[in-house]
């Protein structure tokens, strides 16, 4: 749908937080599941049945790899809260999603297709 939203949009929910206290995504990335680069948006929406227009905002994208398999991350914004560390690194990253909120993503095209990347989260509710 493109950053911004149509309202006739495929998105897909992938963290619901209405209903919660909210939640912390560590990490957001995409698979590829065949051999062309698509984009995905990401977006926060106070709905969890529709991504409507007039209700979401985009806050991100992220484009999948051109090689099967291959995981793409979503860079995410700089966080003061304690973080994992990675090996040696620290990751000091991460997204909140507030109570209230969804979190949508959506292939930026017009057409369907079979092979579209995965796209998966890791984090936590509070």
């Amino acid at each position: 749908p493109g950053t911004d939203p149509k309202g006739n949009n495929a998105a897909s929910l992938l963290l619901n937080c209405l209903g919660t206290d909210g939640a912390i995504v560590e990490y957001l990335y995409c698979m590829s599941r065949d051999d062309s680069e698509y984009t995905v948006n990401v977006f926060l929406s106070s709905n969890n049945d529709y991504m409507r227009p007039t209700e979401a905002f985009f806050i991100g994208q992220l484009k999948s790899s051109a090689t099967v398999g291959v995981r793409t991350e979503l860079e995410l914004p700089k966080c003061m809260t304690p973080v994992p560390a990675v090996g040696t690194e620290v990751k000091n990253t991460g997204l909140y999603v507030p109570s209230g909120k969804a979190l949508w993503v959506a292939r930026d095209a017009d057409v369907d297709v079979a092979t579209g990347p995965l796209v998966g989260a890791q984090g936590g509710y509070f």
